[in-house]
C-alpha cells in the first residue's frame, strides 16, 4: 500500500481529503430534502455520486473541464461510486432525503476511483453524524463499512494499490470493493495485456483483503467519534414513553441487544392519544406515530392490570383508572375500594402489549403477561403503579422486588422476550 492519509473537515460540508500516495481526492457529502421522482412517497432516501478530475490533476497537461456533455469515464466512475456507497446505507432509515457524494480529483496518480469510494464513505459517515446531531435522524442508516482498493499483476508479480506507472503497464488490472466482513460489493478485473488463471484471481483477492483492512482502519481513525455510527453497532430504538420507570426497566431488559432511548432522551416531543380498545391497538398507535415523525425504529408498549373479579378492569384504563392520568396513589386506592368485598385469592395479571415499527417493514406486535393476585393492602417501596398490591408467585409484591428481580419475571420482560424471538425468526 502507498501511504494513506485522510483529513476530515476540509470543507464546511462533511468532507474528507484522501491521499493515497500522490493521488488526492476531495470527497464531500451534501444532504438535500426530497428524492428522485421514482422514490417519491415511498418513505426512503437516495444516495448518488459525482466524480470529476480537475483540469491540472493529471500533471501531464490540462484536462478540459466537464461541460454540458459529461466525460464518459467520469460518468462511469460516478455510477460505480454511487452504487458502491448505496450498499453502505439502509435507505429506509434515511427518510425522504438525498445524499450526494462529490469526488473531485485534485491530483491523479492511479487508483482515483478507489480513493473516491474510500474517502466518500468517510464523508457519508460525517454527513450522518451531522444529521443525528441536528436531530434530523435518530439512528444511523449506515449498515456496513465500505472501502475500495486496486490490485493487479505487474511484470509477473502481484501488486496492491497501483500507482499510474504500474497501472499503465499492468498485465492485469483490478478494482475491488468490499465491506468490513470482506464480502464483495464489486470487482472490476481485466486482463489488459495477458489472460490470468483462476488461481491468480484468488491471490489478488487475498491481497485486496489486506489493503481493505488497512483502509478501513484508516477510515475509523479519521472519523474519530463519528465512527460509532458504523456497523456493527447496537441498534437504536426510540421507546415511546416519557415514564422514567418504564424506560429504565426496558433498558435493563434490552441491555446488550438494543440501545433504548426514551422520547425525552431523544429530544422528541409527541403526545399520542390512546384511543385503542385493546393494549395492542394502543401500543401500535404510539409506535407508528414515533416512526412517522422520526423515521426511526420505534418501540411502544401499552400495559395494564386486569382483575378477574372486576371483569378485566381497570384494563386499558389502568393509568387513568381514578380519572387523573398517572396518579398511582389514587388508582390503587380506587382498586382496593372496588375489591373490598371480594375474598382472596383476587386473581389478576399484568398484561403488556409491545409493538415495534420500522420504516419499510411490517409492524411486530407481541404480548407478555405476569400472573398474580391483588392484596388487601400495600407492601413494598419499590416499583410504580399497582406494584405495591400485586403479589407475584405468592411471595413478594412487585414493589418488594428490586429492579432486577422484577425485570426477570415481569410482563414487560415476557413481552420483550416474545419480541426478540419474533425478530430472530425473521
Amino acid at each position: 500500500m502507498r501511504n494513506i492519509e485522510m483529513q476530515t473537515g476540509f470543507l464546511r460540508a462533511p468532507s474528507c481529503l484522501i491521499s493515497c500516495g500522490n493521488t488526492r481526492v476531495l470527497c464531500a457529502a451534501t444532504v438535500s430534502e426530497g428524492v428522485p421522482p421514482f422514490l417519491k412517497g415511498k418513505g426512503q432516501g437516495w444516495l448518488t455520486a459525482e466524480y470529476a478530475m480537475l483540469p491540472a490533476s493529471t500533471g501531464g497537461g490540462r484536462k478540459p473541464r466537464d461541460g454540458v456533455k459529461k466525460d464518459g469515464r467520469g460518468v462511469e466512475i460516478s455510477r460505480l461510486i454511487g452504487r458502491s456507497l448505496r450498499q453502505a446505507v439502509d435507505m429506509t432509515k434515511l427518510g425522504e432525503r438525498t445524499i450526494t457524494i462529490d469526488c473531485d480529483v485534485i491530483e491523479a496518480d492511479g487508483g482515483t476511483r478507489c480513493a473516491s469510494i474510500t474517502g466518500g464513505f468517510v464523508a457519508l459517515c460525517l454527513a450522518v453524524d451531522r444529521l443525528i446531531a441536528e436531530r434530523k435522524l435518530f439512528d444511523s442508516p449506515i449498515v456496513r463499512q465500505v472501502a475500495a482498493v486496486s490490485c493487479g499483476v505487474v511484470a509477473g508479480e502481484n501488486a496492491l494499490d497501483l500507482c499510474y506507472e504500474q497501472d499503465s503497464r499492468a498485465d492485469v488490472d483490478m478494482n475491488v470493493i468490499m465491506d468490513e466482513n470482506r464480502n464483495l460489493i464489486e470487482i472490476q478485473g481485466t486482463g489488459e495485456h495477458a489472460v490470468f488463471p483462476r488461481a491468480r484471481l484468488s491471490q489478488l483477492l487475498d491481497l485486496a483483503e489486506e489493503g481493505i483492512d488497512a483502509l478501513m482502519q484508516a477510515q475509523r481513525e479519521a472519523l474519530g467519534e463519528a465512527a460509532r455510527w458504523i456497523a456493527p453497532k447496537t441498534p437504536r430504538l426510540l421507546f415511546a414513553t416519557n415514564n422514567a420507570h418504564k424506560a429504565r426497566e426496558l433498558k435493563d431488559i434490552m441491555a446488550g441487544k438494543y440501545e433504548v432511548l426514551s422520547l425525552r432522551e431523544a429530544g422528541v416531543e409527541l403526545d399520542v392519544d390512546e384511543t385503542g380498545e385493546t393494549f395492542a391497538e394502543n401500543a401500535l398507535l404510539k409506535a407508528e406515530a414515533v416512526t412517522k415523525m422520526t423515521g426511526c425504529a420505534a418501540l411502544a408498549d401499552d400495559t395494564g392490570l386486569c382483575v378477574d373479579a372486576l371483569g378485566g378492569a381497570p384494563g386499558v384504563r389502568s393509568a387513568r383508572y381514578a380519572g387523573e392520568h398517572g396518579n398511582d396513589g389514587a388508582n390503587v386506592d380506587l382498586l382496593l375500594e372496588n375489591l373490598k368485598d371480594t375474598p382472596a385469592p383476587r386473581t389478576a395479571r399484568f398484561v403488556c402489549a409491545m409493538a415495534l415499527t420500522r420504516p419499510g417493514r411490517e409492524p411486530l406486535v407481541v404480548e407478555g403477561r405476569a400472573e398474580g393476585e391483588i392484596l388487601f393492602e400495600r407492601r413494598g417501596e419499590n416499583g410504580f403503579g399497582y406494584d405495591p398490591v400485586f403479589l407475584y408467585g405468592g411471595k413478594k409484591t412487585f414493589a418488594e422486588m428490586d429492579e432486577h428481580e422484577k425485570n426477570a419475571v415481569s410482563h414487560r420482560r415476557n413481552a420483550a422476550r416474545a419480541l426478540l424471538a419474533a425478530l430472530e425468526a425473521e
